[in-house]
């Protein structure tokens, strides 16, 4: 299989680089591929031993476009991407504002003839799916396009799902899917049989019915289609699909769902931009007035938190990845956290080093809590952490973090049967990774949930020379980063 994968992978791949020196971005080649990925396996069902009536309209099939080349290719490509962009249904959100980004017909006969040259319906779905994914991954990795803030490393969506351990004809959900991560990591636990065989019934709910998403931005939301349906996941000809584009914060939840795997987006507070009437743009701070959240705030990860525990069924269990003002910031952020520990069972804390994401410097978590039926008890008794922060270094290149690394965390996790922790830190071992702290503990620390203990070693130490550098590397931007939003406050400020 890894073979089939390196072959189509690197098909793919061999017209990045013409289409780079024509200025033709990673994010923009990644988009073309998609709708041209889609129109190809419509051709592809519409043929036997399928035979799928296509849902496109007249002029905007496959065989319209394949029998061209020149100007007539590009004009032709160009109105089927304007008709299916307005033909209502999933094409319409598929293709809505699409615009053909490569200008030079030869190219785009290039990109056409390579996607011609494969059955991607027939070709294994791992096989399909695994080459998009690297395609995703260095689209991520081009740091000019943004597009790392909805790319979470895969070892970590690995190990959060393998710790939930989702169960057959139980349906997952992430409200801000990105690109589907999440979604397939869950779908691929539940397929691989050693994790457990499913009944036919059972394949066909997980194919269908189980997994939900929710995206806001538009780009973003049809990579997560294309994604879904490489890997096997929904019905292409379907003018219905579970991964909604929204606002996911917007309006209270209709659905419940068993579990919650998330990574909502780090940032700034939810801001919204308005035309005053002067016709001078102003920004404000955009709060969410939702009658099922603990407390009204503009923090976007605060609000995200209380959106998720208001889409878990009573016996729902939820891991999500926060960064560390969730874990001590007081007003609304301290509502938040007892709110969690009284009314689910908030059981457990990895603490996640830098390096990880593709955004700089950010300093994150995972929180997993279990929901449960209203009480006046607090529903969490004690909280374990893992400590897998202090004294760990990963770079994302370098020295990008592997699975096996969290081995040791799951291992500690006990899916399952919470009965069997054992902690590794003792006051003769202070510098075991996995404490228990209870309830009282927690109180007395103020339901601040900003647990460390373990004392910071030197942090050139056992480091190799490539990855100070790419630590120094990482600094720098962050430097950057920090001095243009300063510039651009000042500015604001002096507008005023």
């Amino acid at each position: 299989m890894a073979d089939n994968i390196s072959t189509v992978g690197k098909k793919i791949k061999a017209l990045a680089n013409p289409l780079r020196d024509e200025g033709i971005g990673s994010g923009d080649y990644l988009e073309q591929i998609t709708y041209l990925l889609f129109l190809k396996m419509i051709d592809e069902y519409s043929k036997p031993p399928y035979n799928k009536p296509s849902n496109l309209p007249d002029g905007c099939s496959w065989a319209d476009l394949i029998c061209l080349s020149g100007e007539a290719l590009d004009k032709k490509y160009k109105d089927i991407l304007s008709t299916l962009g307005q033909s209502g249904g999933i094409l319409q959100e598929i293709y809505e504002d699409a615009d053909s980004k490569i200008k030079k017909p030869a190219l785009l006969k290039k990109v056409i003839a390579m996607i011609d040259g494969e059955n991607w319906v027939s070709m294994a779905a791992d096989v399909k799916g695994a080459a998009y994914e690297e395609l995703l991954k260095e689209y991520a990795e081009d740091t000019k396009s943004g597009a790392g803030q909805y790319f979470t490393p895969r070892a970590l969506i690995n190990t959060m799902v393998k710790c939930i351990a989702p169960e057959p004809d139980k349906t997952i959900c992430d409200p801000a899917c990105g690109t589907g991560g999440f979604l397939l990591s869950a779908y691929d636990f539940l397929s691989n049989p050693k994790n457990g065989m499913m009944t036919r019934d059972q394949k066909a709910f997980l194919k269908t019915k189980a997994l939900h998403g929710t995206e806001l931005v538009q780009s973003t939301y049809r990579l997560c289609l294309m994604n879904l349906f490489l890997h096997g996941i929904g019905d292409i000809h379907s003018d219905q699909t579970n991964i909604n584009r929204a606002d996911s914060l917007l309006t209270k939840p209709s659905e419940s769902y068993d579990y919650v795997l998330a990574n909502p987006p780090f940032g700034k507070k939810s801001s919204l931009t308005l035309t005053n009437e002067e016709g001078e743009e102003e920004s404000e701070e955009l709060v969410y007035s939702r009658s099922d959240f603990w407390t009204t705030t503009s923090n976007k990860q605060l609000n995200f938190v209380q959106h998720i525990w208001s889409i878990l069924k009573t016996s729902g269990k939820a891991a999500v990845v926060v960064p560390d003002n969730v874990l001590f910031e007081g007003g609304a952020g301290d509502t938040v956290r007892r709110k969690l520990l009284q009314k689910t069972n908030l059981h457990t804390i990895l603490r996640l080093p830098t390096g990880l994401f593709y955004k700089q410097g950010v300093k994150a978590n995972v929180i997993f809590f279990d929901n449960a039926l209203p009480s006046e008890e607090w529903r969490t008794k004690e909280v374990w952490v893992y400590d897998f922060r202090t004294n760990q270094h990963f770079t994302l290149k370098q020295n990008p973090m592997k699975e096996s690394d969290l081995d040791d965390f799951v291992e500690c996790y006990c899916s399952g049967h919470f009965e069997d922790r054992k902690p590794t830190y003792t006051p003769e071992n202070p510098n075991g990774k996995w404490r228990r702290y209870n309830l009282q503990e927690i109180a007395d620390n103020g339901y601040s949930l900003d647990l460390k203990w373990i004392s910071e070693g030197d942090e050139g130490d056992d480091m190799t020379v490539a990855e100070i550098m790419s630590t120094m590397k990482e600094k720098s931007d962050e430097i950057a980063n920090a001095i243009k939003e300063l510039e651009s406050l000042l500015r604001e400020i002096e507008d005023d």
